[in-house]
């Protein structure tokens, strides 16, 4: 009897890495409890999205309007900020520094 010519028959690593890669509905080797008792991930308890903005705002010395709880509104620039507050360069008045829960909103000066 002559010895079959036989080829060992493998995934390709690409098949392999997109069964891993793949949602775990579609591939049934990750299946795992996705019931009531699976815990969810906490969420992180900073993003930094606020401290992004301000260093945005900041090297581009974007004009920016500032409402206050009470209503009033200043006009500045952002020069720095820190946890609890916000220095606010303004052209021909003195500079301040705003208390971040005294702030309602800002917005950028339009135009």
């Amino acid at each position: 009897m002559e010895p079959a010519n036989r080829r060992l028959i493998r995934p390709s690593l690409v098949e392999v890495k997109d069964q891993m890669n793949a949602p775990k509905e579609q591939n049934p080797t990750n299946r795992r409890a996705s019931g009531p008792n699976q815990k969810k991930v906490v969420p992180p308890e900073q993003t930094n999205a606020e401290n992004f903005y301000y260093v945005k705002q900041m090297q581009a010395k974007t004009p920016m309007v500032f409402v206050l709880q009470d209503g009033e509104t200043f006009e500045g620039v952002i020069e720095w900020y820190d946890k609890n507050c916000l220095k606010i360069h303004r052209e021909g008045q003195p500079n301040l520094l705003l208390y971040k829960p005294a702030i309602k909103y800002m917005y950028k000066v339009s135009g």
